[in-house]
């Protein structure tokens, strides 16, 4: 099963976090979540989250999602990257994690895409209905 680990800004990943497990009813194996703040200073926090990575790792990978791209959160997330082993999508949502939850066990590939059309397919105009 690959492992999800969220690098966002502050509690942001705790609360999608919290959220899904809510939804879901339980607590999804190989999931954790790592907060930055302004004070952390981001080589410390890229070995944590490194660590973090390890204990999520079964051997079939791990999805990194971040919340925005091109922030400290998604610049650490991005230093864990290795195509095919470590991939990482930015966006975070509560759609998206639940959309990658249900599809771990599909394949890396699969997965992106999944998580990725969670992410679009979740912003809908509530008036039109799409």
């Amino acid at each position: 099963m690959i492992g999800i680990l969220l690098i966002t800004h502050g509690s942001l990943g705790e609360s999608l976090l919290q959220n899904a497990c809510h939804i879901l009813k339980k607590r999804p194996p190989l999931l954790a979540q790592l907060g930055v703040t302004p004070e952390d200073e981001p080589e410390l926090v890229l070995k944590l989250a490194e660590k973090m990575l390890a204990l999520v790792d079964d051997g079939d990978g791990v999805l990194v999602m971040t919340d925005v791209y091109g922030a400290t959160p998604a610049n650490i997330a991005g230093k864990l990257l290795e195509p095919g082993r470590v991939e990482g999508v930015a966006g975070a949502s509560l759609p998206m994690l639940l959309r990658a939850l249900n599809y771990r066990e599909q394949g890396m590939e699969t997965l992106m895409l999944k998580a990725l059309s969670g992410a679009r397919d979740g912003a809908i105009d509530m008036l039109k209905g799409d």
